[in-house]
């Protein structure tokens, strides 16, 4: 029997339509088209079924490996890489102006 979770990989603020889209099977983007449309319709109160949702379904069990600072952001932000050493100019001898 299929429960329904908070997505662990899709999820823009909390994961709750992330993990609406994953438990009925159809595409978050469409979901969250959804949503948009009726926050501005003002059916209901959309904002504080939001917030009744993320507080009533529970986090994924966390079978799989380690979350990464993405799962919780909703982005992923790679690590700069490391800065190779500064090459030290060569001093120039020749006060050779004759091409000016």
């Amino acid at each position: 029997m299929k429960k329904l979770y908070k997505s662990k990989d899709d999820r823009m603020v909390s994961g709750v339509i992330g993990g609406i889209a994953e438990y009925f099977g159809i595409d978050s983007t469409l979901l969250r088209l959804i949503y948009v449309v009726v926050l501005f319709i003002g059916i209901g109160s959309p904002v504080l079924l939001y917030i009744l949702l993320s507080v009533l379904i529970p986090e994924p069990k966390n079978n799989g490996p380690e979350r990464t600072h993405a799962d919780y952001n909703g982005y992923y932000k790679p690590k700069a890489p490391k800065k190779k050493p500064r090459k030290e100019a060569e001093k120039v001898e020749d006060d050779d102006w004759s091409d000016f």
